[in-house]
């Protein structure tokens, strides 16, 4: 599986590049303490909400990153993605708790 550094996330994201897919895999609570624009979020727990509609909202061909709090969920849902036939996945090493660190001190750590 391929990873992404939160730094080079942070330069996708000021470069407006819409044509990147952006999956937050945290639950509720995590979002409403720290999140990141453009994300859409589709909470592991609620996988039975969801998941059969992963295809519907996103173009397998499309880049496709996945992020969380630390990177280990993420990781699961790049390889369940992989599995689901979607051929550039990437997961955000170490989360949002680095980009908070690295890329934007204005988000809150937890």
């Amino acid at each position: 599986m391929n990873q992404i550094s939160v730094e080079e996330l942070g330069q996708r994201l000021s470069s407006r590049d819409a044509s990147i897919q952006l999956v937050d895999v945290r639950e509720p609570e995590e979002l409403a303490i720290a999140s990141i624009e453009g994300f859409v979020n589709l909470p592991l727990s609620q996988f039975t909400e969801w998941g059969d509609q992963v295809p519907t909202l996103f173009n397998p061909q499309a880049e496709t990153l996945v992020l969380c709090h630390h990177g280990i969920r993420s990781a699961q849902m790049c390889q369940w993605l992989i599995a689901q036939g979607f051929t550039n996945v990437q997961n955000i090493s170490g989360g949002i708790d680095a980009y908070s660190i690295l890329v934007d001190p204005s988000i809150p750590q937890y």
